[in-house]
Order: structure tokens, then C-alpha cells, then sequence
């Protein structure tokens, strides 16, 4: 299985823009977005699945900056021990897969939109090595999305569904199981 490493973001998300990520809304109300998964493997095949990402809250500065630390200091171990006992964010649903909650949401203005980032402590699904239903490995133990939506809700962005979080001096990057971009596409604000 080949994994590559991938970036979240437009480019590159460095951990002084996550210390500096503040709500752009103040305490804003539930948001449901939709989306269209899609993936397309290296021997030509692709699939797709619908996503629902539900939005029950996004992060403060003061919340978020521990969290950053502790993985700057402690890498994805201690990212997870500084992540019980914090209240969930909101949850992701891929196809007719489980409900997941996410742990980690905040955004950030981007070109007259928001780009949102969403982490959950778990992975959301396994896609890849070669086979349908692909098994859990150690280590790929986080979920992340990343969408860019404008000021109608719309937009476009990017999941890695089991991923491993490194972080490349400041740089926060991710490895996904698949080693495949998954896209989301017609991201869309249902509420």
C-alpha cells in the first residue's frame, strides 16, 4: 500500500494560523453542509458517497491554542489524550456509514469565503489497499475535511478519511490510508 502525504487546506496549514484561528462568527447556529465524496484509485477505478457534515459549533482561539500545542509538543499522541473531555464540534456521516463526531472545527476567511477544518479522533472509513471494505491499520486514526465555502454555502474541498497527522516542522501534514485525493465536490449549505 502506498501512502502519500497530503496537505490540508489550499496549501500547506501551519500551526500559528490553527493558534490564530478564531470563529469569524462569534457563536454561530447549526450548519449542515452536503457533499459528494469521490475518489479515483490508481488502477482506474473510482467510487463515490454522499457526506454530511454537520457543524454544531466552531472552535475558539482559547480552545483551539492547547490543542495545537499539545500536538506541537506531543505529535497525534498527545493531540488525543488533549482531546477527552472536550466537547464535540459537530459529526460527519460518509454514505450510510456511522455517524462520527468531530473533535476539531475552526475557520478561517479565505477570498470572500470560509475554509473550514474539521478533525475527528477517529476514522471515518478505510478506503484502498486494493479492496473493497479495506481493514483498519494502527495509526491512521484521525478523519479530516477540509472545505472552502463562499458566503452562499457553497463550495468544494477535500477528506482524508483515515489519516495520520505529522507535523513537518510547522506544517501540519497529513497521510491518508488510500493514498488517493478523496474530493468533495458540490459541498452545498442544506441549513
Amino acid at each position: 500500500m502506498t501512502v502519500r502525504s497530503m496537505t490540508i487546506g489550499a496549501s500547506v496549514v501551519s500551526c500559528a494560523l490553527l493558534m490564530t484561528a478564531a470563529p469569524l462568527r462569534g457563536q454561530a447556529p447549526r450548519e449542515v453542509f452536503t457533499a459528494t465524496a469521490t475518489v479515483k484509485m490508481a488502477d482506474g477505478r473510482s467510487g463515490s458517497a454522499p457526506v454530511t457534515i454537520t457543524i454544531n459549533r466552531v472552535m475558539s482561539k482559547d480552545e483551539a491554542e492547547p490543542l495545537v500545542t499539545a500536538f506541537r509538543t506531543g505529535g497525534a499522541t498527545a493531540l488525543r489524550k488533549s482531546l477527552v473531555g472536550v466537547p464535540t464540534t459537530g459529526s460527519v456521516r460518509v454514505g450510510d456509514g456511522k455517524v462520527t463526531p468531530t473533535r476539531f472545527t475552526i475557520e478561517r476567511e479565505v477570498g470572500g469565503g470560509r475554509l473550514l477544518t474539521i478533525v475527528t479522533d477517529q476514522p471515518l472509513v478505510f478506503i484502498g489497499a486494493a479492496a473493497a471494505g479495506a481493514k483498519p491499520k494502527t495509526g491512521y486514526d484521525f478523519g479530516v475535511i477540509d472545505i472552502q465555502v463562499d458566503a452562499a454555502g457553497t463550495g468544494s474541498g477535500t477528506i482524508a478519511p483515515a489519516a495520520t497527522l505529522k507535523l513537518n516542522q510547522t506544517a501540519l501534514v497529513v497521510e491518508d490510508y488510500s493514498g488517493e485525493v478523496v474530493r468533495l465536490t458540490a459541498v452545498k449549505k442544506a441549513q
